[in-house]
């Protein structure tokens, strides 16, 4: 990848306003189109939004996006109607008990309207305050019980497949745990044991980095540093781990580009909560402070090394998988800007619009968290951030950004479920391209935001600093 050492976030602020201009107009064009009969959309066929039933994860974002595309454009009626929607639609996801997706929904939705009424964009008033707080406890609780325990003493929040898996997408919602325990509760089980919610949100992360991010330091020949696998499989008699798997990538051994972009943003950003964290916090949760600290510092300097060294393109974007079987067709594809319309292996901008997110966070972290900085290689700091205001000067032009006001989608070339062909193949093309999905738009948005807070010198906003 590229690197552009000079990139600020100033230089991008023209182009991070026309992103909030744009998404506020698709934003209310699928408000008046899409017909909540359908389910939650998920992803574009032809440039319309369509639903595709797996479980329920998109519609946070699709309501997360009417807040931030309104808040961006100081458009008080779109922030309104995404409030509202939250209201009427999105309370059952706080109580659903068969996925692993509460991160997603609850905090795009009832976490930014907590930060809204914070920040004064919406009136602080108590009552729905307290509303908001209490889905936002509920949720974590909920999303905690859903819990398998390992032979050796850790455990995991288990994916929709059942106890046996570990998915790598956890790691971007099991921050729903860190704010509700920021809100002070706790999951309460057996005999009336409370469960300590930090404690699982750091348990969680600790296994996912002991099995299913790698490090570079065995002789296993898939074995790469940052390399991720998208599912962990333990064995439910004994909770030994067995193998490593995938639902939506090539295969266990190459490295879902996606999952990887969950895993720099979600240790990113658990790390910015748990150095904001006392001492004593996790003395009461019984953790070791500084050995999770450490441990989710190498997974994300590990994932983050892996995207910029194996994964990125010459332009910082990421095809769908890097052990994708026809990619070799496309030559030496990471000295080369990545090509959408190419009739081999499909981009998925979703993923370089999380991953830059990840490398933002983590870049300002090192540079504000001396005990990070110096764990960490002299210069990764304006390394990681550089490289995330890279990608983001990509995502925000075309052909990745979305200008055809006949489009739904905000953030084009996103892929869903390749190994599957549920994503929309335009005719007499071979390969996926040109459509866009629900969390590519929102997480586009979220790093636009970032963006302007860095730009107006506001900082980077987090998920728990108002709760």
């Amino acid at each position: 990848m590229q690197i552009d050492q000079a990139l600020t976030p100033e230089r991008l602020e023209p182009a991070v306003e026309r992103t909030f201009r744009l998404a506020a107009d698709k934003s209310r064009d699928l408000e008046r189109s899409w017909q909540k009969s359908a389910g939650a959309p998920v992803f574009t066929a032809a440039g319309r939004y369509t639903s595709r039933g797996w479980t329920e994860w998109t519609q946070g974002f699709q309501y997360g996006c009417q807040l931030l595309a309104g808040e961006g454009c100081r458009d008080e009626e779109l922030i309104a109607c995404g409030r509202d929607n939250i209201v009427a639609h999105m309370l059952p996801h706080a109580t659903h008990t068969g996925v692993h997706d509460h991160g997603f929904n609850i905090l795009s939705t009832y976490g930014n309207l907590l930060r809204l009424m914070s920040e004064g964009v919406l009136p602080d008033a108590s009552p729905e305050r307290h509303w908001y707080s209490d889905v936002i406890r509920v949720s974590g609780a909920v999303q905690a019980s859903r819990w398998a325990d390992t032979h050796c003493g850790l455990g995991y929040i288990y994916s929709f497949n059942g106890p046996h898996s570990l998915f790598i997408d956890t790691m971007r919602t099991v921050r729903v745990l860190s704010a509700a325990h920021r809100l002070g509760h706790v999951l309460m089980s057996e005999h009336d044991a409370a469960v300590n919610l930090l404690s699982r949100a750091v348990t969680h992360g600790l296994t996912t980095a002991k099995y299913i991010v790698f490090s570079g330091d065995s002789d296993h020949g898939y074995d790469i540093r940052g390399r991720t696998a998208h599912e962990g499989v333990f064995n439910r008699n004994d909770g030994r781990f067995r193998c490593r798997a995938t639902q939506q990538g090539y295969s266990p051994f190459s490295t879902w580009t996606r999952g990887l972009a969950w895993a720099m943003l979600g240790f990113a950003e658990q790390l910015e909560f748990l150095t904001s964290l006392e001492p004593a916090e996790f003395e009461r949760a019984e953790l070791d402070r500084d050995a999770a600290i450490s441990q989710f510092l190498r997974a994300a300097t590990d994932t983050c090394e892996h995207y910029l060294e194996e994964v990125a393109t010459l332009d910082g974007i990421a095809y769908w998988d890097d052990g994708a079987p026809q990619l070799h067709r496309l030559g030496d594809w990471r000295a080369q800007p990545a090509m959408p319309a190419n009739p081999h292996e499909p981009v998925d901008a979703s993923a370089s619009a999380i991953a830059a997110q990840g490398l933002l966070r983590l870049g300002q972290l090192l540079d504000h968290v001396p005990e990070l900085a110096s764990a960490t290689a002299t210069g990764a700091a304006m390394r990681y951030r550089s490289a995330g205001l890279t990608v983001a000067q990509t995502l925000l032009q075309e052909p990745y950004l979305s200008l055809d006001p006949e489009h739904q989608g905000l953030l084009l070339h996103s892929v869903y479920h390749w190994p599957n062909r549920w994503d929309y193949v335009p005719p007499g093309q071979t390969v996926a391209y040109g459509e866009s999905s629900l969390w590519g738009d929102y997480h586009l948005l979220e790093l636009a935001w970032l963006i302007r807070r860095l730009a107006t010198g506001g900082g980077a906003p987090t998920f728990f600093a108002h709760l």
